[in-house]
């Protein structure tokens, strides 16, 4: 999608990108050792050729002498390699293209303005368009709110799901509930009505409600490398507070709006479902019925293993072939040092709630190698700082804001003795028949709120009877 009028700052960063990959490649040694002499910004020519059919689409040629590499900002929003590239402009106004091109001795820019007459509705009316600002019609434009029902997450990182994805709009700070943006057609404009507060950053500080004055803005929606990317200018943001206004559009449909932003230096991510203020999400009720679960790491299981905080290899060599465990492969749980993995665990979320009338026991294999640190003390005051020869199962309700609030639990301990040995367990969850809401599984090993490294096998994981 290319029909958007203002540019935003990430394209300006990946301009900026690409020249400084240039700019490193070229030293004056290199230059008085054979290259061409260096370009001047008269030296960039181009042509910019109305389309016979539109005249609010351009054609862009390069015609500078000598110019391997060409890359264009073409003022609406769009940045573009190439010798000839296309642009488009919706709205009427003037527009500043610019043309970095590169040569054996170095580059340059040169900037030229189009003029387009008139606005072209018809490129405006397109379906996302229509889905995001209630299209021409909607004079005072589209005003989304958070989605009460979730999920939210601030969290996590971005190769692996988190248990805070799951979180309602009731479980945020105060200062996020009333948050509102409005998305107009008319000059792309956006509004950030916050209230005078964000969650966010301030001073440094994150994770604070930080205080906002609303800027005029604008927002752009436009394709890059093969995803839809939804930004708004002038440092306005959506849902956090960071000056940061790009996002990646993972869902955009008339009553939702899912985006999702890589933060925090690439090593986490956060999403955000929104949906049109007074629009009540339909909430499916959820069929209660018997646990299906099984899996022995060899042939395909039934379930599909999440993890937090944790390095899980699902086909592993069993270090211990032997009754009563002598499958060829299982699955390696690997908590690691320290108290980013404090909570370290493997789950299953189940798209039915469960009848723990059938099936309510859940059996598995496990061997806990002796050569783990059962002895060093590191944790939170809260945990027992040990890491400790124990295998736990939690059952939650994967849709609640914090699902392990209202969990329920087993555990069991391995004694020294069987250390290096398969031990098969059985957490017996009948007890809690009368429990209907519960849909995810939890398996944890080593304890939580200890920072001590652990390794440890499992197999032949099963939810029966008796």
């Amino acid at each position: 999608m290319k029909y958007n009028r203002f540019r935003t700052s990430l394209h300006t960063f990946l301009a900026m990108g690409l020249l400084a990959g240039v700019m490193t490649a070229c030293t004056p040694d290199e230059s008085a050792s054979g290259l061409g002499p260096a370009p001047s910004a008269e030296m960039v020519q181009f042509t910019a050729t109305p389309n016979a059919d539109n005249a609010n689409i351009m054609t862009f040629t390069n015609q500078t002498p000598g110019a391997f590499r060409a890359v264009w900002d073409l003022g609406n929003g769009s940045v573009q390699e190439g010798q000839q590239v296309e642009g488009s402009y919706a709205m009427e106004g003037d527009y500043t293209v610019k043309l970095t091109v590169f040569t054996s001795g170095g580059y340059a820019i040169s900037s030229k303005t189009i003029q387009i007459d008139q606005t072209d509705y018809s490129m405006l009316d397109r379906e996302d368009f229509n889905f995001l600002t209630g299209g021409a019609d909607a004079l005072e434009g589209k005003t989304w709110v958070f989605s009460p029902v979730g999920p939210m997450n601030f969290g996590g990182p971005p190769e692996a799901p988190s248990s805070w994805w799951s979180q309602t709009l009731d479980a945020q700070n105060d200062c996020m509930k009333d948050d509102k943006y409005v998305f107009k057609l008319e000059g792309f404009a956006f509004e950030n009505q916050s209230g005078g507060a964000m969650w966010g950053v301030e001073d440094g500080a994150e994770n604070v409600c930080a205080t906002h004055t609303p800027v005029a803005s604008t927002w752009s929606l436009y394709e890059e490398n093969g995803k839809t990317m939804l930004s708004v200018s002038n440092g306005e943001t959506i849902a956090w507070a960071d000056g940061e206004g790009t996002y990646e559009v993972m869902e955009l449909t008339e009553n939702r709006l899912h985006i999702r932003k890589v933060c925090c230096g690439g090593s986490g991510v956060r999403n955000y479902v929104l949906v049109p203020e007074g629009y009540a999400p339909p909430v499916e009720p959820r069929q209660v019925q018997a646990i299906e679960l099984e899996d022995t790491f060899e042939a395909e299981g039934n379930v599909t293993w999440k993890k937090e905080n944790l390095t899980l290899n699902e086909s592993y060599d069993n270090p211990a072939p032997v009754p009563i465990n002598d499958s060829p492969k299982v699955a390696m749980y690997v908590k690691q040092a320290g108290q980013a993995y404090e909570f370290a665990n493997m789950f299953a979320d189940f798209d039915y709630n469960f009848d723990l009338t059938q099936n309510g026991i859940i059996k598995l294999k496990v061997l806990i190698p002796g050569y783990n640190d059962f002895t060093t003390a590191q944790g939170e005051d809260w945990a027992i700082k040990n890491l400790l020869p124990q295998v736990s199962v939690k059952l939650q309700d994967g849709t609640a804001a914090e699902p392990w609030a209202n969990q329920v639990e087993i555990k069991q301990q391995v004694a020294p003795a069987q250390y290096d040995k398969w031990v098969e367990l059985s957490f017996d969850f009948s007890a809690f028949a009368e429990r209907k809401d519960l849909n995810r599984i939890v398996i944890q090993i080593g304890g939580e709120g200890n920072f001590i490294p652990g390794i440890f096998f499992i197999d032949d994981i099963q939810a029966v009877t008796e």
